[in-house]
């Protein structure tokens, strides 16, 4: 965990009160960590320009030649450019996006032990909440707070994405949904789950950090743990991760302990 941060940027979002006075949080990625595949992946290579030109980018990404928060907005223009509205987005994304097979059982755990599960997405709202209520009921899907980038839709019907840090290279800086709790008196365990590039500015600051592992897919955020040593444990699904989560929370290991086993 690193106490040694740059300066947090101006969000142009408002973000939800966090929560005090809890043992454990978990803040957690959305696409492709608790959905089965990355809806704004799936836009750009059903939708926009592709699959090839989409990987080049993350590639760059995590070689430094661009922003994710560049490299996201050509893959979301690509999409505008083909002449896809965001309502048929929408529907498209929620016939096609499931949801990790683990993810319910997980969610509901932690509402029994009265840990806040609090997604924190570089995708945009509007979508999330759809497919999000598609997928577990809109009841269910209303108790789940979003932090994420928002839409803006334009009266000829094209959109763009609106970002919650339009200064960050990240577009959404994730690590400051985290950095709060350390401000705290009695700050809470934080456990963050992710798998991609979008989730690198959050990696350095969860207590622990859950990366999904995907054979035979995209493992960035994972290669970007490796490269830069920061401790992390590999999950296949939330299935695996609640065993690991509620070992901690229920005090059969320590964090120290979990993440010495390097997978959950």
């Amino acid at each position: 965990m690193a106490t040694n941060v740059d300066p947090a940027p101006q969000s142009t979002l408002p973000y939800p009160p966090i929560h005090k006075d809890k043992k454990f949080v978990v803040l957690s990625d959305w696409d492709g960590t608790i959905t089965s595949r990355d809806s704004n992946d799936y836009m750009t290579d059903n939708l926009g320009f592709g699959p090839e030109k989409r990987r080049q980018g993350n590639l760059d990404i995590l070689a430094g030649k661009t922003t994710f928060r560049d490299a996201f907005r050509e893959m979301l223009e690509s999409v505008v450019a083909n002449g896809h509205s965001f309502e048929e987005c929408k529907e498209v994304l929620k016939q096609n996006i499931s949801l990790d097979p683990g993810f319910k059982d997980f969610y509901r755990y932690c509402k029994e032990h009265d840990i806040p599960v609090v997604i924190i997405s570089s995708g945009m709202a509007p979508l999330i909440r759809a497919v999000l209520s598609k997928l577990i009921g809109e009841e269910e899907a209303k108790e789940i707070e979003i932090v994420s980038n928002e839409v803006d839709i334009h009266p000829d019907g094209k959109w763009e994405i609106k970002y919650r840090h339009p200064t960050s290279g990240y577009g959404h800086d994730k690590s400051q949904a985290i950095l709060p709790y350390r401000e705290l008196p009695n700050p809470p365990t934080v456990f963050f789950f992710g798998d991609g590039v979008s989730d690198m500015s959050a990696a350095r600051h969860a207590d622990v950090l859950y990366v999904k592992a995907k054979e035979g897919g995209d493992n960035d955020l994972a290669a970007f743990c490796r490269r830069e040593n920061i401790p992390h444990l590999l999950f296949e699904d939330f299935t695996h991760a609640l065993r690991s989560v509620s070992a901690i929370v229920e005090g059969r290991k320590t964090v120290q302990e979990a993440l010495q086993e390097g997978r959950a």
